[in-house]
């Protein structure tokens, strides 16, 4: 988790020192605020990942230099075979997407598909146990 800290935190100092330079060349707003935002959610994933390694103490095997590989062994967990539902997904917010541009009742169309599909993905492996 450190890790990933780190790396967040470098393209959040990238986005600032960028940003504090566009801002005093540049004469338009759009790319300052795409700059701003980039800058903050990079900083709050790397503040996310911060906090979670300072909760952990340290936590996972790969964050430490001491460590075996045989400290992060343990459960792999679940795995489906296969799913229709990406198919179905990209489909309906294509049709929703196309429904924006030349008719409403395509926006409800698309809609449609988009939540059958997405609920899909939810409920799919609902009746999975852990083991």
């Amino acid at each position: 988790m450190k890790a990933e800290g780190w790396l967040f935190g470098v393209m959040a100092v990238f986005f600032a020192v960028t940003g504090l330079v566009y801002g005093l060349w540049a004469q338009e707003p759009a790319g300052k605020a795409i700059l701003t935002v980039a800058f903050l959610m990079s900083g709050l994933i790397a503040l996310f990942w911060f906090v979670q390694h300072q909760r952990r103490g340290g936590g996972r095997p790969q964050d430490r230099k001491d460590a075996e590989i045989a400290e992060g062994l343990g459960p792999v967990g679940f795995f489906p075979a296969r799913s229709g539902y990406p198919v179905l997904t990209a489909a309906g917010l294509t049709v929703f997407a196309l429904g924006l541009v030349f008719a409403r009742w395509l926006i409800v169309t698309g809609a449609l598909v988009l939540a059958f599909a997405v609920s899909g993905f939810i409920f799919q492996y609902r009746d999975h146990g852990d083991g």
